[in-house]
């Protein structure tokens, strides 16, 4: 797991205008990198600010976030380049990028931001993820922008960590009136 500091100093380090779209796109809509390569310029929805995931594991569609950052991000590259099908078209327009060359652009991303966990691209699914779950984010909501089926895929993402336990509150302290405590002497 990265990080919001990690994944910032990653996206920061990438100056190439459609290796950051691609990790952008990545973290901030939870994608896999099967999904994230595979997207067709007809599968974002700047209007609604959504992404159309067709065909995702399990043979299944559903939507997710788009990002704010991550579509001016994209409009920037998308101005560059002069896109035909693919959002990420490989060496050959006709092909979109392959999942090994995405991969390739995320560690050398984390090569360059000085990041030394053993991670991979799918690192962002995980952190977006964890992320929303801190944040408050119902954990039905994660599952339905993760795509998952079963609710116990999701629940992967609820491991603990400090920075949660310390935001729990005891019931107790909770109740009104409080409790004078008495020692005994």
């Amino acid at each position: 797991m990265l990080s919001g500091e990690e994944v910032f100093k990653i996206l920061l380090s990438v100056t190439n205008i459609k290796h950051r779209a691609i990790l952008m796109l990545t973290y901030s809509a939870g994608l896999r990198v099967g999904e994230v390569v595979k997207l067709r310029v007809g599968d974002i929805d700047g209007n609604r600010k959504l992404i159309h995931i067709k065909g995702a594991k399990g043979r299944k569609d559903r939507y997710t976030l788009l990002s704010d950052v991550a579509f001016e991000a994209l409009s920037l590259y998308m101005k560059a380049y002069h896109l035909d099908n693919w959002l990420f078209a490989g060496a050959k327009r006709t092909k979109h990028l392959s999942t090994r060359s995405a991969g390739k652009i995320f560690s050398n991303a984390c090569e360059k931001a000085g990041i030394k966990k053993d991670v991979s691209i799918h690192c962002l699914r995980h952190s977006f993820a964890t992320h929303l779950l801190e944040s408050g984010v119902d954990l039905r909501y994660i599952q339905e922008l993760l795509g998952h089926q079963s609710s116990k895929t999701t629940e992967i993402y609820t491991h603990v960590s400090s920075k949660n336990l310390g935001a729990i509150k005891s019931p107790l302290d909770n109740l009104k009136g409080g409790f004078i405590i008495q020692r005994n002497q």
